[in-house]
């Protein structure tokens, strides 16, 4: 792995944190980070009871899309497209890409500009575009500074959160033209609008994400605070909108709560800087606009999620990064120790549906089920449930519940020496005689077990012999004080009196 920073790859999860355990400047950075979001996040809901309430309707809004998918994804594309909007579908990360090339070489483009966008991270599209000769430039801020610096985002809200002041400093210095060293935040900033701002003018292809779509008016709505979102759907040509296809809601009623809640939860704010809805593209009386709009339907992995009731409430997600906030393991490790587009608790959860139990084994692991994500969660998604139902699928080669289908790497996390065990324990179970040779043989064997275990630095404890007399010792005493008990009640009620 890399001597200074976590790789792109779950299967070295455990590795990745220790690496990041053992830089205190980052740990302190997250820590405080962390800090500051769940501080942001509470004081906008300082009344529980509404809190709750609002978040059982933002559940119920999203278990209602959820249980009509099919047929709200029908009605989308049709509204979608008597609005002049392209639909493609996509079933997987090659897939999209392949859309994206073919759209570029269409128009000639050597360069796309993108607004933040997790799904595009998700299927690696700045990658495979520069493979094929296409440049995509991130215009989010804290993407952009990512990309300077070829890393990758650490958080799905802020994606530079693993950044300081300092890092982004250096980094402008060194990888922007005439750009001078300097510390003050808000002249980082300038440096970086300044240099990004003739992209969206120059540039044919614009892409973006999108939070939410709207089967019932045919609609992408995106929420930002930053304006380069805006400007990458508006201003070029061509508009490549990408999600994931779960985001659809029936109505545009629908959006408000789930907006309420994604604001607050994410970023602690009432109302985001801008909310853009976009319904098709520029009209011939209209004097900007892009002249096309396409939209790429991601499923790579969400129908197998879909199908299975265990996992189903997994899509509810509207990507607010408040259980990353919460949750003790990501405060200390870091997102970039997941090795994943998704990290913390709820990719813990999404990312097996993805890439498969074989790779993400250990991301569920990765928590302490203190249930601080299940209980900030906005739309209510039983993350710790959900944790424990992967860990028993990647145990399980076959699925737990009849009828349900098996998750790709599903059993992938089971050993040969754990499968030997618990066949000699149910062989052991299911013939008394066995059993009772195994617990004759089983206390003669005490001598082989270490003389002391090492509990903690500077901390022995004996075993061995003296753990099988004092945990004999102890049976005695819990015996004796059960006779003593019952030779009490025993005693004539006169004689307790004296």
């Amino acid at each position: 792995m890399s001597a200074t920073r976590p790789v792109a790859d779950p299967t070295a999860f455990k590795d990745n944190a220790r690496l990041v355990l053992a830089d205190p400047v980052l740990r302190r950075s997250f820590r405080g980070a962390m800090d500051f979001l769940m501080d942001k996040r509470s004081a906008q809901f300082p009344d529980a009871e509404a809190f709750e309430r609002l978040r059982g309707l933002g559940e119920r809004v999203r278990q209602h899309a959820l249980a009509q998918l099919p047929d709200l994804l029908e009605r989308l594309e049709a509204n979608l497209t008597a609005n002049g909007i392209r639909v493609h579908w996509a079933e997987n990360a090659e897939d999209a890409n392949r859309i994206f090339l073919s759209i570029a070489r269409s128009h000639g483009a050597t360069r796309m500009v993108k607004g933040k966008s997790m799904v595009s991270e998700e299927i690696e599209l700045n990658h495979r575009m520069a493979e094929a000769g296409v440049e995509c430039v991130e215009t989010d801020m804290g993407e952009y500074i990512l990309q300077l610096d070829d890393d990758r985002p650490s958080h799905i809200i802020m994606p530079a959160i693993h950044k300081t002041k300092e890092d982004v400093a250096r980094i402008f210095a060194d990888r922007i033209p005439d750009a001078p060293y300097t510390e003050d935040v808000n002249e980082l900033i300038a440096i970086g609008r300044q240099a990004l701002r003739n992209l969206f003018r120059d540039t044919p292809i614009g892409v973006s994400g999108v939070n939410f779509l709207v089967a019932e008016t045919g609609s992408l709505v995106l929420v930002e605070n930053e304006g380069n979102g805006r400007m990458s759907t508006t201003v070029p040509d061509v508009h490549i909108a990408i999600t994931g296809l779960e985001k659809v809601v029936e109505k545009l009623e629908h959006v408000v709560p789930l907006f309420a809640l994604l604001t607050r939860s994410a970023t602690g704010q009432a109302v985001t800087t801008y909310l853009n809805v976009i319904s098709g593209p520029r009209r011939p009386d209209e004097k900007d606009g892009p002249r096309e709009v396409h939209l790429i339907l991601l499923d790579n992995g969400r129908t197998q999620a879909y199908r299975d009731e265990r996992f189903r409430a997994t899509l509810q997600c509207i990507r607010c990064g408040a259980c990353m906030n919460h949750c003790p393991v990501y405060a200390r490790v870091g997102g970039l120790s997941y090795g994943t587009t998704y990290p913390g608790p709820i990719g813990a959860i999404i990312e097996p549906h993805l890439l498969g139990l074989a790779s993400t084994r250990d991301l569920p692991t990765a928590s302490s089920l203190c249930g601080a994500c299940g209980e900030v969660c906005p739309v209510r998604i039983p993350i710790p449930d959900m944790l424990m139902r992967l860990r028993e699928a990647a145990r399980h080669e076959a699925p737990s519940a009849a009828g349900t289908p098996a998750l790709k790497g599903q059993g992938a996390a089971r050993t040969i020496g754990e499968t030997l065990a618990w066949k000699g324990w149910r062989l052991l179970y299911a013939h008394p005689a066995l059993y009772r040779l195994f617990a004759w043989i089983a206390p003669r064997l005490r001598g082989l077990a270490p003389a002391t275990r090492q509990d903690g630095p500077g901390r022995a404890r004996r075993c061995g012999r003296r753990a099988v007399r004092c945990a004999s010792s102890w049976r005695s005493g819990v015996t004796g004080g059960h006779r003593a008990d019952r030779e009490q009640r025993r005693r004539p009620a006169t004689e307790m009196r004296r």
